[in-house]
């Protein structure tokens, strides 16, 4: 699933909900993505197929593999937002950016952006 948006973003939930919540139920990730009930359903599905899901019915959960893959999409958001903030880009445009651009950076652009954090830190 490298590479695939929808699938990282549902995981990146996931992963930040557990963090918040004792259980991850489909309606907390639907809120939280701001999708329907059915297109988590789907989603769910198919993460549980690629093995990065588990789920008893009720509560949703990663697999070891599943964690580790939400917390790479997630470490990546959060080094570009800082990278663009650290450049004078606003909070919310930064955030946007991040968003968007976690999926699709090529892993010397990351390695960049990580280390000129590193330099200012």
């Amino acid at each position: 699933m490298r590479h695939n948006q929808s699938g990282e973003d549902y995981l990146e939930t996931i992963l930040l909900l557990s963090g918040e919540k004792p259980a991850v139920h489909r309606i907390d990730v639907a809120r939280a993505a701001g999708v329907s009930q059915p297109a988590v359903q789907k989603a769910i599905k198919l993460l549980i197929s690629q093995g990065y899901v588990r789920t008893d019915g009720m509560h949703i959960r990663l697999t070891e593999s599943g964690k580790n893959y939400a917390e790479e999409v997630y470490e990546r958001h959060c080094t570009i937002r800082a990278f663009l903030k650290l450049h004078g880009i606003s909070d919310e445009v930064a955030e946007k950016d991040a968003c968007e651009m976690e999926h699709v950076i090529s892993e010397e652009t990351y390695k960049m952006m990580l280390s000129c954090i590193k330099e200012k830190s």
